[in-house]
């Protein structure tokens, strides 16, 4: 399984038994990075984009199946990433909150 894959996989595992987003949500993600992921010739890492493409598509399985438009039903998005402090955890880590009323 290559590195993609995996972390689809592990979004999913770890989203999995999570309560599903039902409709228009704000989504703040800050992506936590190992110091590898910021070489020399990239030294702001990987793209926003691609690590958020991916996030959100296996967020679409878990979290946002039962959202109408799935990913789509993200309102406002936040994105951001760092280089992981020693010690801690990579991943992402994401703060949803639905909204009860949108125009």
């Amino acid at each position: 399984m290559d590195a993609p894959d995996k972390w689809n996989q592990n979004v999913k595992q770890s989203t999995a038994d999570l309560p599903k987003v039902k409709g228009p949500c704000n989504m703040t993600v800050v992506f936590v990075l190992p110091e590898g992921k910021f070489p020399p010739d990239y030294p702001h890492g990987p793209d926003l984009y691609n690590l958020t493409k991916r996030l959100l598509d296996a967020l679409n399985d878990t979290i946002l199946s039962e959202a109408p438009g799935k990913d789509s039903s993200i309102i406002q998005l936040v994105v951001s990433k760092r280089k992981a402090l020693q010690g801690e955890a990579n991943g992402a880590r994401v703060i949803i909150d639905e909204m009860r009323d949108h125009l």
